[in-house]
């Protein structure tokens, strides 16, 4: 190897260092090949516990979602092979999910109509507030928002 070719540096050598640098990142993040001379199961562990801290961003952003005992084992199965997009985003995807699947509990299906009815949010750019009236439902709830006040029907 010349002094040119050293990997480290910017465009030197086979990968050069922000490539294994972006293979690390993939790899941390979506389950992506564990680069060349980084121990897999080392990697594994700091995954897992950074997708448990992305759970606990996730929980304060939607508390009602992160309910209950199952809330871990849901969250980590669901976003293991997802990159993150934020807290308030990873959370609104994961309950729209689960609410089209018919698993999304009661109060979590209320703080996602409530989420819904103030905010918009295509699936792929930031929530915005919602400017107009609106009337969203999901899991046995109905929110109705006009001109900022917020109301809730539960279903019997």
């Amino acid at each position: 190897m010349t002094r040119d070719d050293h990997p480290l540096k910017p465009g030197g050598g086979v990968e050069s260092l922000a490539d294994r640098q972006a293979g690390l990142v993939k790899a941390l993040t979506s389950r992506a090949r564990v680069p060349e001379g980084f121990d897999g199961r080392l990697i594994e562990v700091a995954r897992v516990a950074l997708l448990r801290k992305r759970a606990g961003e996730v929980a304060k952003q939607w508390p009602m979602l992160a309910a209950g005992p199952a809330w871990p084992r849901v969250f980590l199965q669901w976003a293991a092979d997802r990159p993150t997009l934020g807290a308030l985003r990873d959370g609104w995807d994961l309950a729209r999910e689960l609410a089209a699947g018919g698993e999304l509990p009661a109060l979590a299906g209320e703080e996602l109509a409530t989420r819904e009815a103030t905010m918009s949010y295509d699936g792929t750019s930031a929530p915005r507030r919602r400017r107009g009236p609106a009337l969203r439902r999901a899991a046995g709830v109905v929110v109705l928002q006009i001109a900022g006040t917020v109301r809730t029907v539960r279903r019997a």
